[in-house]
């Protein structure tokens, strides 16, 4: 979740302040110009600004006082509840009942950093998530981030707290989330240090913020489920990024699921109840009907979120990509703009500010200077290196070592890493989640040798044991077959402790991998390389045969 509190970059087809800046300035300047204006409009320091009057007693959000979409322009407690849960992640709202322009800056940052449809309106989806997100706690930032300092202590209050609590509480420890660094936290910190062998000084410095990172992948809540990355039916026993969609939809017509991307008893539940009280049949399983009704009036005005993102170079996008479009490339185009620093909005819609982005993108890298996104613009964005092929080129089980060692040097956080999302619909840089069961989905989409994809190893573990896919499990591993690693025991393969890769050898009970997300041997940053393994450590393995 991005902090709050700078004006949104969303976009605004209808604003009539469009930008008159030339091509060559750069965002980071403008950036700063825009949210000295929106500090100044939230403080009321604006010519002929008054003295502000007593804002509205606030008013529950999904009370029936409140409209449907709470929009720009009106004033009342439902406002005022909404600046209040605005202020609680950051937005540094006046609270006077008034939706202002302000208000809708803060609105459409807060719906960007959280995957829902930057339209401005609040609408049920919009207030669902304040709700389930909001609280005292600053909104939580990546302590990686330039925001965060270097080594995090006790004492601190911030947004960067906040993403620490929300790490310990993944990793198993019961802690509250205030974005407060007090002696509960502090606890956590140490007995986390110890478990995973690191100095145990109770700060939180680079080795202790990579071991709270290195963990299974988080599903992405911007896969839209009538696309071709999700099953025509998702059903129980399914997990990644559709069914975390589905739960985040799902909250959004009221229900409270834990947004972790299983599609478990409970999720179940709520889709059987979502599917009576719309009057389908209550099968609990989510095909296009279903679909339908979650995506109806979300948002405001029928508004779905972002388009899935779709690969620049693929045969789905226009070879020229221009302002006026909206897509599934528009989206993967923010994503990568956002990459090289534009902080745009993430709406697949080609407007005003996505075309200032491109040209200042252009202009930086001695491109012609036009706002079109065509072939030199892409090959640019993706940093000179040509993403995976689309379709895949196909080959079979007998191709999957053959693919994964050709990606061997491949560093985390570079165009080549970043490219292997497109297999699971993910448009993010390595550099900031565990990316090893994404490099295994991008390999068996490259050769074909299995339509399965997932960003969880467990998935993976799942689907070889009940035998689907073409994957089974097997005791006699061969080159190409796939390996997962349960670090911490207990061949459960859950819990945020695992690996997978592909087998490069095997001699006795050693072998070696092609992995993702793993260290270099020569040291340095992590990325695709060569690792000796055994089925003689500590931890537990599995090896999956693809056939």
């Amino acid at each position: 979740m991005g902090r709050l509190g700078t004006l949104a970059r969303a976009e605004d087809v209808n604003s009539p302040h469009q930008d008159q800046r030339r091509p060559g300035t750069p965002w980071r300047i403008r950036i700063g110009t825009y949210a000295a204006t929106a500090a100044m409009v939230s403080a009321g320091i604006v010519l002929g600004a008054g003295p502000a009057s007593a804002a509205p007693a606030p008013v529950r959000l999904t009370s029936a006082s409140c409209p449907a979409e709470i929009v720009q322009g009106q004033t009342s407690g439902c406002v005022t509840e909404l600046q209040n849960l605005l202020n609680t992640h950051g937005a540094g709202l006046q609270v006077d009942g008034q939706f202002g322009s302000a208000t809708l800056y803060a609105v459409r940052e807060y719906q960007a950093a959280t995957a829902i449809a930057v339209d401005g309106r609040v609408g049920p989806a919009t207030k669902s998530k304040l709700y389930a997100t909001g609280g005292s706690a600053p909104a939580p930032i990546n302590l990686n981030s330039s925001s965060c300092p270097a080594n995090l202590v006790q004492g601190a209050k911030s947004g960067c707290v906040t993403e620490l609590q929300r790490l310990l509480i993944h990793h198993g420890y019961s802690i509250d989330v205030d974005g407060d660094f007090g002696s509960g936290t502090a606890s956590a910190v140490r007995s986390f240090q110890s478990a995973h062998g690191l100095t145990v000084d109770g700060q939180v410095g680079t080795n202790t913020k990579r071991e709270l990172y290195d963990t299974d992948e988080s599903p992405s809540t911007g896969l839209d489920l009538r696309s071709a990355s999700c099953p025509a039916n998702i059903v129980e026993g399914q997990s990644g990024g559709c069914v975390a969609t589905l739960q985040s939809l799902l909250n959004g017509k009221g229900h409270s699921l834990d947004v972790d991307g299983s599609f478990g008893p409970q999720t179940l539940a709520a889709v059987k109840a979502f599917q009576s009280a719309s009057g389908l049949s209550a099968d609990g399983e989510v095909g296009p009907n279903t679909k339908a009704a979650l995506y109806s009036n979300i948002g405001g005005g029928g508004g779905s979120g972002a388009p899935a993102p779709v690969n620049l170079n693929s045969s789905s996008c226009p070879s020229e990509i221009v302002q006026g479009q909206r897509s599934g490339c528009v989206t993967e185009l923010q994503s990568l703009l956002n990459h090289h620093g534009a902080d745009l909005a993430v709406d697949g819609d080609f407007g005003p500010l996505t075309g200032s982005a491109v040209r200042d993108f252009q202009s930086e890298k001695g491109l012609s200077v036009d706002g079109k996104v065509g072939p030199n613009t892409k090959a640019a964005l993706y940093g000179a290196v040509t993403p995976p092929s689309s379709p895949a080129p196909g080959g079979g089980y007998a191709k999957m070592l053959d693919v994964a060692a050709a990606e061997v040097g491949t560093a985390e956080g570079s165009a080549r890493a970043n490219s292997y999302g497109s297999a699971v619909g993910l448009s993010l840089s390595t550099s900031g989640y565990a990316w090893c069961a994404t490099f295994v989905s991008w390999v068996a989409k490259q050769t074909g040798a299995s339509s399965y994809r997932n960003t969880y190893v467990s998935g993976w573990v799942k689907q070889a044991r009940a035998g689907n896919y073409h994957l089974s499990v097997t005791s006699n591993p061969q080159p190409g077959d796939i390996v997962a690693f349960d670090w911490n025991g207990g061949n459960d393969f859950t819990g945020g402790h695992e690996h997978i890769g592909i087998v490069r050898s095997v001699s006795g009970s050693s072998f070696t991998t092609v992995e993702g997300n793993t260290s270099n041997p020569n040291g340095g940053g992590d990325g695709v390389y060569v690792k000796s393994r055994s089925t003689n450590s500590s931890y537990d393995v599995l090896f999956i045969r693809v056939r």
